[in-house]
């Protein structure tokens, strides 16, 4: 049985046969398919897997020999977990740590339960609106919130990605002129 314990970033990027991002599994899951000749490492994580007559790299990116058609969601699933992703963690309002999550127009006057009407906020501007909207106090969102986009959230979710998935999500930052 091979040694696979937890480690920090203890997951691997799926990619199908034509190298689009699929899911994360867990290292187990990824050296089980590179072993069964399910899938291919792609790109090596930290450390080596140990059986009792092999070693193999721990996986970060795997590749299915096989192409798999997966039918995707049109939309990322809202979370208070995603919306603090989305959000940097940061408040909406005064851009301090965020503790809690906020409608932007309440729900009690008929506003929806949506990536456009929630954003993350700290306690105090949240208890400090309460029953308002920020125009009705004056104030104004440092971003227009809206439903994150992109295969990277659609993969990933609220997850912090490993930088050696970089190459297959496009998270480059954009680069300065």
């Amino acid at each position: 049985m091979p040694d696979i314990r937890p480690m920090a970033g203890s997951g691997a990027l799926v990619l199908n046969a034509s190298y689009e991002p699929l899911c994360v599994v867990s290292v187990r899951r990824a050296a089980i398919l590179v072993l069964s000749a399910k899938a291919v490492c792609v790109c090596d994580g930290e450390g080596m897997l140990h059986s009792a007559r092999n070693a193999l790299p721990v996986p970060s990116v795997v590749r299915l020999t096989r192409f798999v058609r997966v039918p995707y969601r049109t939309h990322v699933g809202l979370s208070r977990r995603a919306i603090f992703a989305r959000d940097g963690w940061r408040c909406a309002y005064c851009r301090g740590p965020a503790e809690t999550i906020d409608h932007v127009f309440p729900r009690s006057r008929g506003g929806r339960h949506a990536w456009e009407n929630v954003v993350a906020a700290c306690a105090r501007c949240n208890h400090t609106k309460g029953d308002r909207t920020p125009a009705e106090l004056g104030w104004r969102l440092h971003t227009v919130p809206a439903a994150p986009k992109g295969a990277a959230w659609r993969v990933l979710g609220h997850r912090t990605p490993d930088p050696r998935w970089t190459d297959w999500l496009d998270l480059r930052e954009p680069e300065a002129a």
